[in-house]
């Protein structure tokens, strides 16, 4: 099925979009022979090609996403995320793929659209539950070459790994001609690390346990977690790409739609179309 919304990409397509100054080697069936009878200036004619936005949808479900401080975990906020995206774009009647991994790739809903592929979504995510270690670094590099059809990949994790593996990840999804988005979901806790008495820390992922007094180690923690975040989104910018943090407090709704406007208005702004 055709797609409702207009692709980057320049098609043959009827809807003109641009004209661009004629460069040796171009067809001359594309010059416009008007615009060179009133100005003597050889241009040749773009189109906008309509086509299929294809998405792919990795979500983190490792044992660390199951941290919670409010009613609902970093998992539930993350596959809540998840179904409203995919929702938004079946809805459009482009195609969403889905990968649930922890340490390695668990459960895969391969890119399709309609009514079936949204119930076959929802049903994953509604019955998928965090577990295991986090691995999302390698899981990115092997995932990469297996994503044949080229779109947007939106990743949603804590991203508690190495931001090298992360990173080589990312790059590797960027070569192969996908736009990975990277939205980092965090507890409010997690953020704040609002403790003031002795806590006994649970590892999520196997590592065991801890006594602590928070107030000692309060601001080294908020360090390394800034450092970790600030990085992350630094290496992203420094290619281009989104690095969106989300936190499990805030309006699902809002999170979504300012992002979305934010990310319209940015490509309204450079002249070029988005999907």
């Amino acid at each position: 099925m055709s797609g409702v919304h207009a692709s980057p990409q320049r098609g043959s397509s009827v809807e003109f979009a641009q004209h661009r100054a004629y460069s040796p080697g171009d067809e001359l069936r594309k010059i416009d022979w008007k615009v060179f009878a009133r100005s003597e200036r050889l241009v040749v004619k773009e189109y906008v090609e309509e086509t299929n936005l294809s998405l792919n949808i990795l979500v983190d479900a490792s044992e660390s996403m199951a941290f919670k401080s409010l009613n609902w975990s970093k998992f539930d906020y993350a596959r809540w995320c998840a179904a409203a995206l995919a929702h938004l774009v079946l809805t459009k009647r482009d195609t969403v793929g889905l990968v649930l991994f922890d340490s390695e790739m668990r459960v895969k809903v391969p890119p399709a659209n309609g009514t079936p592929q949204e119930i076959a979504i929802l049903t994953a995510l509604e019955q998928a539950e965090p577990t295991g270690p986090t691995a999302v670094g390698s899981v990115l590099q092997a995932l990469a070459p297996r994503l044949r059809r080229r779109g947007i990949t939106a990743i949603f994790s804590d991203f508690f790994d190495d931001i090298d593996s992360i990173m080589e990840g990312v790059k590797l999804l960027l070569h192969g001609g996908h736009e990975p988005i990277l939205v980092q979901v965090v507890d409010p806790l997690e953020k704040s690390f609002d403790l003031d008495q002795l806590v006994k820390l649970q590892g999520l992922e196997n590592a065991g346990d801890l006594k602590i007094d928070p107030k000692a180690i309060r601001e080294a923690y908020l360090e390394e977690m800034t450092e970790h975040r600030q990085q992350l989104a630094a290496r992203m910018r420094a290619l281009s790409l989104d690095f969106v943090e989300v936190t499990t407090g805030d309006p699902l709704d809002a999170v979504l739609s300012a992002y979305l406007a934010r990310r319209l208005a940015r490509a309204r702004g450079s002249g070029s179309r988005v999907s």
